[in-house]
């Protein structure tokens, strides 16, 4: 096992216990005195809180080293602002890269405990959605690794994301309850507290006859308080730390209100306060959802600069080398009311001139674009933002004054070009746009893949580019090796190991030496047998958990990300059900065994997606009691998504789906695990399936349908669905199976809106590109019954997949924009 592996190969850099005797004895400990528990009555999570204490007071050695020599080399550090950190579970994590995996294993052991066994009782952090906060999470394990001083800025969420559930095919979301019985990995730090304001006015000052001030009086305050977790790096080379923003009242309870016997108006001002850290991405549908994501992304943001601040005073006597020494990474557009409120807290409150902190903001900050979508491209009501932060409504004025006269001295700007510079959108009511804030106020401004940041160029930031034609970039996105493939699938790992080495375990590209193994039989034979346990584990799990029976012989074809319908689950849906028929119709034909397997959680309010998810289990239901079938394809649907459950599915696929409507996917991750693991993808154009194509080898993805490119030029010219559908017959019988109610005979109409959309306008290409994705399905089934042909593309994806590691894009980073390290 790679637990054991790990041990040999692994000094520690933090002090550790010689053998698993100590460590017994430090469980205990931590058993008697922490927890108050005698080992004979103490439970799993008794024995998993007490190991989980051992292991962070080891890194919490190497956690102060690494704060004292940030410090004692004055290094710049970096700081990395991201509404979501979806960082799962840490105790493996951390075990893992601190090397006493194997001595945690038996010392536990000697108590008659199994580590396997209460590491799946640790709660998985509900920090995140999907491969926003997955990447953030990659990114601060990548930083601790290649050893640059960094801290994660976000909010620590009480329930996070919600807890999917079903219900008659339907989603259903539950609170998450991931901190009930606490988190034994964080700190409080009461010290690292912080008034918060909202509302109120502003009053001018006059200084002198030239100087004005400005003072900002909230009508509402609420404590910003941090609680830090410590994110070890492989090897433990240096230990930086997630600080996340728990939300307080000033005033817990109005006690006159309480006595007067209103005691539920007593806590109000203690509820609204808390709100702000409750929920992950509040329903915006209604204004009061509106509100409330707005303050939690100010709060998290004021919070987090506050702290840089101070943290930088401590350590210099002014903010004039705060560029030199600090780097603030925006992740996406959601910190982005940070660029107006750094210079707010360095002109109200340090008392520095307006232009000279214009002039540290931008050569501080760094951003992110995730998306293309306009509608995530954040932007807020003008009355919403200046009624709720009134001096930072002042700020962007004044800051999209600077930019529109500098636009104007160009003279190279159209009107219409001017407009789409400027911070306020004025093509219908007046709104802020955030994604243009977080651009000028930024010196750099990355995509996340060399397509994306090209469209970038083209599309939602094409007149900035102009404007600024230096500050754009490309850093494709990377994933951490340690989690996605020596954690989730230890099996492959040792077998890598013992054809070319450990060298890969350090340098992930180091598995080019892999490739010629590819097409040797017995190698072959090994990837096989690891890829089929891998299968019988995921197989066995979903017969746990829905009781449905999963032949491990099949191809296990997968689609897990969030529900969105430009990352078109529904054409899979579509294709699954043309299959269905075909299989009926024709059961003399040699067809591949294939098991569909989505999972994935849709946008509370977004109506399509969770239609998408409800039709996705009526077909399953249908399909899987067909005798007709014979168990030649199934479809499931596994509900609550999240990081744990990606760590037993991706070492089992066969098949990758990335099949996004070309031009509308940022880069993907779920990509780069997949193929890593050993799974052929099956994709578009679009993303970084462009560049893995470009690594892996044309022969050894499967690429289908429009490019980007052609995608717009059809938009463009007018794009007619109903033809395409008509001339398609296995595309038009699927879809009118659907719309007429086949597999919804409880409610015939349930999903004819859905199809409505693809007959009428088809934005996202579903009959555009279903016969070329149907062929690619066929032809993966025709590489399939060749084992050796198969098993040799894969084994490929593996070796050659090494590029796309989160360590080489930070090491991007860091010497491209930060300048850290």
């Amino acid at each position: 096992m790679i637990d054991r592996l790990h041990n040999e190969k692994i000094p520690s850099a933090a002090p550790r216990a010689s053998n698993s005797e100590v460590l017994a004895k430090e469980i205990i400990e931590r058993l008697t005195y922490r927890i108050g528990k005698d080992p004979k009555v103490a439970k799993p999570h008794d024995w998993l809180t007490a190991a989980i204490l051992v292991v962070r007071d080891r890194i919490t050695d190497n956690w102060m080293e690494s704060t004292r020599k940030t410090y004692s080399t004055n290094a710049k550090r970096v700081y990395y602002l991201s509404l979501e950190f979806l960082i799962g579970r840490l105790m493996r994590d951390a075990v893992t890269n601190i090397g006493l995996m194997d001595e945690l294993r038996d010392a536990l052991a000697s108590f008659g405990v199994d580590l396997d066994v209460i590491a799946t009782l640790e709660p998985d952090a509900a920090l995140g959605n999907g491969g926003l906060g997955r990447l953030a999470a990659c990114f601060m394990e990548s930083m601790a690794t290649v050893d640059i001083p960094a801290y994660g800025y976000g909010i620590r969420y009480v329930h996070g994301l919600f807890r999917q559930q079903m219900a008659d095919g339907w989603q259903v979301e539950l609170p998450e309850t991931w901190l009930a019985h606490g988190n034994p990995w964080e700190f409080e730090r009461r010290e690292s507290s912080y008034e918060i304001g909202f509302g109120g006015s502003v009053e001018t000052v006059n200084v002198d006859e030239e100087v004005t001030r400005y003072v900002w009086k909230p009508a509402e305050r609420v404590i910003a308080t941090a609680c830090d977790t410590p994110v070890v790096g492989w090897r433990a080379k240096r230990v930086n730390t997630l600080r996340l923003w728990t939300a307080h009242p000033i005033d817990p309870i109005l006690l006159d209100a309480f006595n007067a016997g209103d005691h539920i108006g007593a806590l109000r001002e203690s509820n609204k306060a808390e709100s702000l850290a409750r929920v992950l991405y509040p329903a915006d549908a209604t204004p009061a959802g509106q509100e409330l994501r707005l303050r939690q992304e100010f709060f998290f943001s004021s919070a987090s600069l506050q702290d840089i601040l101070r943290r930088h005073l401590q350590q210099y006597p002014d903010f004039t080398s705060l560029p030199d020494k600090v780097a603030i990474q925006l992740n996406d557009t959601h910190p982005a009311v940070s660029v107006a409120e750094l210079v707010r807290l360095l002109t109200d409150v340090h008392g520095m001139d307006f232009e000279a902190a214009w002039d540290i903001a931008r050569h501080t900050f760094s951003y992110t674009n995730h998306t293309l979508l306009p509608e995530a491209l954040e932007t807020w009501p003008v009355p919403l933002f200046e009624r709720l932060l009134p001096r930072h409504m002042q700020i962007v004025y004044a800051i999209n004054a600077k930019i529109l006269l500098e636009a104007r001295k160009q003279k190279a700007h159209s009107d219409r070009e001017v407009q789409n510079i400027s911070l306020i959108d004025e093509s219908g009511d007046r709104r802020v746009r955030m994604g243009n804030l977080a651009f000028v106020g930024s010196h750099s401004i990355n995509g996340v893949s060399a397509l994306h940041t090209e469209l970038m160029k083209e599309t939602v930031f094409a007149d900035l580019h102009r404007l600024y034609p230096e500050r754009i970039n490309n850093k494709t996105n990377g994933i951490t090796p340690r989690r996605w493939l020596m954690q989730c699938n230890p099996e492959l790992v040792t077998l890598i190991r013992g054809a070319i080495g450990d060298e890969f375990m350090d340098n992930t590209e180091a598995l080019q030496a892999l490739d010629p193994f590819a097409d040797k039989p017995d190698f072959q034979e090994k990837f096989a047998a690891i890829k089929r346990a891998n299968k019988v584990k995921l197989a066995q799990l979903v017969q746990s958990r829905m009781g449905i029976r999963l032949d491990p012989s099949a191809m296990f074809d997968i689609q897990i990300k969030r529900i969105h319908e430009y990352k078109r689950q529904l054409l899979n849906i579509v294709e699954a059900i043309s299959l269905y028929d075909q299989i009926r119709s024709h059961p003399e034909k040699d067809w591949v065994p294939r098991v569909k397997l989505f999972a994935g959680k849709a946008a509370p309010s977004y109506h399509n997606a969770k239609l998408i998810i409800k039709l996705a289990n009526d077909v399953a239901r249908v399909i899987n009691n067909d005798p007709a079938v014979r168990g030649l394809l199934k479809v499931v649907f596994i509900p609550n998504y999240n990081v744990s459950l990606a760590e037993i599915m991706v070492p089992a696929a066969d098949l990758s789906e990335q099949i996004s409507t070309a031009g509308m996917e940022a880069s993907g991750t779920g990509n780069m695990k997949f193929a890593l693991n050993g799974a052929l993808t099956i994709g578009t154009l679009d993303g970084a399936n462009v560049e893995m194509r470009d690594w892996v080898g044309a022969d050894n993805i499967k690429i289908f349908g429009m490019t980007a490119e052609e995608v717009s030029k059809v938009r463009a010219e007018g794009h007619n669905p109903r033809a395409i559908i008509e001339q398609s017959r296995e595309l038009s019988q699927a879809l009118q199976a659907i719309a007429s109610g086949v597999f919804s005979p409880d409610d015939r109409n349930r999903f004819s809106g859905l199809i409505d959309g693809i007959y009428n306008h088809d934005w996202f290409m579903v009959a555009a590109d279903f016969d070329a994705y149907a062929k690619a399905q066929r032809e993966v089934d025709a590489i399939w019954t060749d084992t050796a042909i198969w098993y040799s593309k894969t084994i490929r994806n593996t070796a050659r997949m090494g590029w796309f590691s989160s360590d080489r894009t930070i090491r991007q980073y860091a010497g491209e924009i930060w300048r850290a390290g």
